[in-house]
């Protein structure tokens, strides 16, 4: 059958792989997105998290602990909202760029905010752009330019996003985005992939303090919920889980591509969240895994490609083993 067009557009829509094949054995294993499957513990919340307005207090503390988890040394700059994917989507409305430099083969989301706001979108290397837009490590095939390189991109304003950075802190260059002498720099950084709780929704800007503020105006108050807010302090203040399960990551990342270069894949890139991977078949095998219950990442522009995420329990890894079987 072909591809559910749901599925082409992002990762995580169980909804539609289960339309699509409603005998495939649950509970479904989603390796369609780069979320660690293996998050960090939730703190005790209580229930005044659940049934109370998130303090402002409590918002600036967050925003503080996250300035500090980046590097940045004015919490002024960082902007906590409900998720990246809310700020993608608010930036065009905050900026004047009309004419947008983003890569073809990257994260959607970007060209798609942009256009809405009837932007023009260019190739990377147009000189008369008057913005550029770099997700960094990319997304999907995990290709990662330095602090440095980045730096060096452009004098004029860059978005780097930097959504997967957690995996390679050394990669940031949030510690300077709109700090004296990089104005026009801006990040966006993702809490939910690494320390694998997505469903929080939270996210981050940091940027010269004039544009933090408007966008803080912009989103509002209450922009995070509670429990998220408890979520990232918690997380924010256990550097050492964060150096642990970087360690781990990798040795997952490692024994998944064995895994999959045993069944006839050829990895091509990825973070150690995920793994791009190329088949001259993968479309065949992207419908097989489903109808196992596995949800993999197909791309419209290279039907030859597939994305995997990391299994989390053994008992996903062996699943996953089971049905790759197939294959050789």
């Amino acid at each position: 059958m072909a591809t559910p067009a749901a599925l082409l557009g992002h990762g995580g829509r169980l909804g539609a792989a289960r339309t699509a094949w409603p005998t495939a054995p649950t509970p479904w294993l989603d390796l369609s997105t780069g979320i660690n499957p293996r998050p960090i513990p939730l703190p005790d919340l209580g229930p005044q998290a659940w049934s109370r307005l998130p303090d402002p207090q409590a918002l600036r503390a967050l925003e503080q602990a996250a300035a500090t988890a980046f590097g940045v040394d004015d919490p002024a700059r960082v902007v906590a909202a409900g998720g990246s994917e809310t700020l993608i989507r608010l930036l065009p409305r905050l900026l004047t760029a009309r004419r947008v430099a983003i890569g073809a083969r990257t994260y959607g989301g970007h060209a798609e905010a942009w256009r809405a706001a009837g932007a023009e979108l260019v190739p990377v290397d147009d000189p008369a752009a008057d913005l550029r837009v770099l997700v960094n490590p990319n997304n999907p095939d995990g290709s990662a330019l330095s602090a440095d390189q980045v730096v060096g991109l452009t004098d004029g304003p860059l978005l780097v996003d930097e959504a997967f950075v957690e995996t390679d802190p050394g990669l940031s260059v949030a510690s300077l985005a709109g700090a004296a002498g990089h104005r026009r720099l801006m990040v966006l950084r993702s809490f939910g992939k690494f320390y694998g709780l997505a469903g929080v929704r939270l996210g981050f800007l940091v940027a010269e303090p004039a544009l933090a503020a408007r966008a803080r105006q912009a989103i509002g108050d209450w922009p995070v919920s509670g429990p998220a807010i408890a979520a990232g302090l918690a997380a924010y203040a256990d550097p050492a889980w964060a150096d642990d399960t970087r360690r781990r990551l990798v040795a997952d990342a490692a024994r998944l591509d064995a895994l999959l270069g045993r069944s006839g894949f050829e990895i091509v890139g990825g973070t150690s969240l995920f793994r791009l991977a190329r088949a001259a078949d993968a479309p065949r095998r992207f419908e097989i895994l489903a109808q196992a219950g596995i949800l993999t990442r197909p791309f419209a522009w290279d039907e030859t490609l597939l994305r995997f995420g990391l299994p989390g329990p053994q008992a996903d890894w062996l699943r996953l083993a089971d049905a790759l079987e197939r294959f050789r």
